[in-house]
């Protein structure tokens, strides 16, 4: 039914006229005209039954349908309901908010009904107002969220943990890195020479004598670089170790010399200088270190296990030795080092012991749990860093990838060996003594191999018989 102008629904007209439009004016009618009211409003608002104790009463005030009384309807002491009280109620919605929607199971009377009327209020009691369906109370059983919290509580704490190792790890190698660094000993020795394929370092024994067994200062002036090694990292491939007589016969300057000789007259650029034009590749790095030191390495260590074939009683060096493998310590390995004259290979002999020294030196550290602790390998770093010195470039990190390398070389997917020589008692005419001749084509095409990785792994060089 449509109302126009100035006519309001039957809800909210005055019901305070009978059916033949008379004015009435008792207690009745008003108590009528209340009820009716109150029975208009949604159920979650409408007041629970109200009471009287006489024809006249102020109304209640508006409480939320939680806290509304479930009556079925409003009744008035002393008054009793009319026709025209219940004639007068205005008709139902056509569609009620979602939060009040009669459920299923709801009689037909509808809301209207007294009977319906009050089962709706009971169900809708706890009806919010003005409430979003996200916002209601949602049904069925809540998921418990302890177990959850203590599983986010347990990952907070491992990660707090991690973080917190990985930042003391991180200080403490910062810290061995910055002792390092500050430990070595640099000195100009690189030639400038352009660079060419992986990463090579020049690794130098000096015999300068300093009291140690196998002479003294005054028996041999100034000193020697009796360990020539040229280890090699390519880019992709194996590491190689190759070994250089201290013998072998060069020319610096139109001057005939042994290749150990060239750093004591001229330096430690044109000894690099001189091995580049050997082996034809660029060395990256080199390091020298004092014989000494590799005594006070071996002790640091407790001892490598060195083997000789034959039994020796050299005078020199002072080696004494019973053939086959023994632990020896850092006077013996020096000696074993040192040892030439009782060799029956002379010169080549004794580079091959000194590789075996060095090797022996890096197994242990690399392989031997029991020197592995704090106290043990920080002897090993005093006793390398004292003896030990390096390029201009050189660092922590790049001595890291030396011993990192020489571990791939001597292991059984590694190169070794010596460079390739056609005689071992040459005799040039400027008077030198006897000297090793090198094979230079050979070795040029040997170090080529080995800077490209090209070479299988194994044992090269040696004498080429021409």
């Amino acid at each position: 039914m449509a109302y126009s102008g100035s006519q309001l629904p039957p809800s909210f007209s005055p019901s305070n006229r009978d059916g033949d439009g008379r004015q009435r004016h008792t207690d009745a009618s008003a108590q009528s005209s209340r009820h009716q009211q109150s029975r208009q409003a949604p159920p979650s608002f409408a007041p629970g039954g109200q009471r009287a104790s006489g024809a006249s009463q102020q109304p209640r005030q508006f409480q939320p349908a939680s806290f509304a009384p479930n009556s079925a309807g409003t009744r008035a002491s002393g008054t009793a309901r009319t026709g025209s009280a219940r004639n007068s109620s205005a008709p139902a919605p056509d569609r009620l908010p979602s939060y009040i929607a009669p459920t299923p199971g709801m009689n037909g009377s509808g809301i209207n009904g007294s009977a319906g009327s009050a089962r709706l209020r009971g169900r809708q009691s706890t009806a919010i107002p003005n409430a979003e369906p996200a916002d209601l109370p949602q049904s069925g059983p809540q998921r418990p969220q302890r177990h959850r919290r203590h599983r986010h509580s347990a990952r907070r704490i491992i990660a707090i943990v991690l973080v917190a190792l990985l930042a003391a790890i991180i200080v403490f190698v910062s810290s061995q890195v910055m002792w390092i660094n500050r430990s070595l000993n640099h000195q100009d020795m690189l030639s400038g020479s352009a660079n060419t394929s992986g990463t090579t370092w020049l690794i130098l024994g000096s015999d300068q004598r300093d009291g140690t067994v196998g002479g003294t200062q005054e028996e041999v002036p100034g000193f020697r670089n009796d360990t020539i090694l040229v280890l090699t990292k390519p880019s992709s491939g194996p590491s190689s170790l190759i070994s250089i007589p201290r013998d072998s016969y060069v020319t610096v300057d139109g001057q005939d010399m042994k290749i150990n000789s060239v750093a004591e007259n001229y330096g430690y650029p044109q000894l690099v200088k001189t091995v580049e034009g050997l082996t034809g590749v660029t060395v990256d790095h080199v390091a020298l270190i004092g014989f000494s030191g590799v005594m006070g390495i071996v002790d640091a260590l407790g001892g490598v296990n060195l083997c000789l074939d034959y039994d020796v009683n050299d005078a020199y060096s002072g080696l004494q030795w019973t053939a086959g493998c023994h632990t020896a310590d850092g006077t013996t390995a020096l000696a074993f080092a040192r040892m030439r004259y009782s060799d029956p290979q002379g010169d080549i002999g004794r580079a091959a012991r000194q590789r075996q020294v060095i090797s022996a030196i890096m197994t242990k550290v690399t392989t031997d749990k029991s020197v592995r602790t704090y106290s043990t390998l920080h002897k090993v770093g005093d006793a390398t860093l004292g003896a030990l010195t390096v390029d201009e470039n050189s660092n922590a990190f790049t001595l890291l990838q030396m011993a990192s390398a020489f571990r791939d070389a001597t292991g059984s997917g590694g190169v070794t060996g010596s460079v390739y020589y056609s005689s071992v008692n040459y005799q040039p005419a400027s008077g030198i003594g006897s000297c090793v001749l090198l094979d230079d084509d050979k070795n040029l095409d040997l170090f080529k191999a080995l800077s490209r990785g090209t070479q299988p792994a194994g044992t090269v060089g040696g004498y080429t018989g021409a």
